[in-house]
């Protein structure tokens, strides 16, 4: 006899979750549409967007009928197991990439989990980042927890078998004591290092971060009445239960290292490939050797983000991505623009004030 099967719903029916494949960035299924498909463990059953040629050109694609534009009938009517995220986060059409005033506090993410976790949804995808302010992200903890949702959010390297090589080496001893972790590129806040901070958390096996500071990009950019208009790139320190620091450094191709006292782990080129270099056993001199690493055939990261889903449901266990590791890697990006906001200053966790808001698509 065959595994259960659960049925997802889609809110939100353009990029993330119907159309991103057709962009050509892996062979891998990586909509949530084709992520389905792709599963075994997953029905496509029903999406809802706000736009009819939305709904129209998924019913063409996917050949699912259900289609809505009111998400709480979809809901209602579908029963679906799980539902996907795949707005914007703050609800605006793309490309929406600047608040339209400085009033606007829309967090479209925020409110539809909170909504979905309090409709007994029981296992939630929701697109990054969880909420544009703490004050959001405190009631979509609340809700989550509250309802027992399974709960991921798409910071998707932590799904990247691509990835294992580095994790291991580190929460295997095969580094020594860890003394540095270092996140390279150049990127924005709250689209981008969502991603480098929760990947460098995920890679050190998610300490608690105890402190941050930062700087934006530009250096004098004012952050008035607790508001950005739009996410701006910047750069972060972080301080780790256990004392080891993290540095994003803002130049090259995504890559990651981990640096201990006896070797180190790097990721290469956005995860295409890893290196492990230590100190020979029994040897103490300063020069490290390279060690073979075993190939890495690649998996769907949202096949296996819906799929942790679907196990955690069944087993009970935390999702891989679970509602308090996002909340507080969301608290650690929000507190890089607290730090920017004071001077740079060091910023400890948990943030006093939590309605700092950055808007982000």
């Amino acid at each position: 006899m065959g595994k259960k099967s659960y049925r997802v719903g889609i809110i939100g029916l353009g990029r993330m979750g119907s159309t991103i494949d057709d962009e050509g960035h892996t062979q891998l299924p990586y909509s949530i549409a084709a992520s389905c498909v792709a599963s075994e463990r997953l029905e496509l059953a029903a999406g809802c967007d706000l736009l009819p040629e939305r709904r129209d050109a998924f019913q063409k694609r996917w050949g699912v009928d259900a289609l809505y534009e009111d998400f709480r009938q979809m809901v209602a009517q579908e029963r679906p197991d799980m539902v996907a995220v795949c707005t914007t986060a703050t609800g605006l059409q793309k490309p929406g990439r600047e608040a339209p005033d400085p009033a606007f506090r829309g967090d479209a993410h925020a409110e539809l989990t909170t909504a979905l976790a309090d409709l007994q949804v029981p296992m939630l995808y929701v697109e990054k980042a969880m909420a544009c302010s703490m004050r959001k992200a405190d009631e979509v903890r609340e809700a989550v927890v509250r309802n027992r949702t399974a709960y991921n959010t798409g910071v998707l390297r932590r799904f990247d078998n691509r990835y294992d090589a580095v994790r291991d080496a580190v929460l295997n001893g095969d580094i020594g004591q860890v003394q540095a972790a270092v996140h390279y590129g150049v990127t924005n806040l709250m689209h981008g290092h969502i991603h480098s901070i929760d990947t460098l958390s995920w890679l050190l096996g998610d300490p608690a971060i105890k402190a941050v500071r930062g700087q934006l990009d530009p250096p004098d950019l004012a952050i008035g009445d607790r508001f950005l208009a739009a996410d701006p790139n910047g750069t972060f320190e972080l301080l780790f239960e256990g004392g080891v620091r993290g540095w994003s450094i803002p130049a090259g191709p995504w890559e990651f290292e981990i640096f201990g006292n006896r070797g180190a782990s790097r990721s290469f080129n956005n995860g295409d490939s890893a290196s492990l270099r230590r100190l020979p056993d029994g040897e103490g001199g300063r020069l490290w050797t390279d060690v073979d690493l075993a190939p890495v055939t690649p998996r769907s990261t949202v096949v296996c983000c819906l799929e942790d889903l679907v196990d955690c449901f069944e087993t009970g266990r935390p999702t891989r991505g679970h509602v308090d590791v996002t909340h507080h890697v969301t608290e650690a990006c929000l507190a890089v623009a607290e730090s920017h906001q004071r001077g740079g200053e060091w910023v400890e966790l948990p943030l006093q004030n939590r309605d700092l808001y950055v808007f982000h698509i």
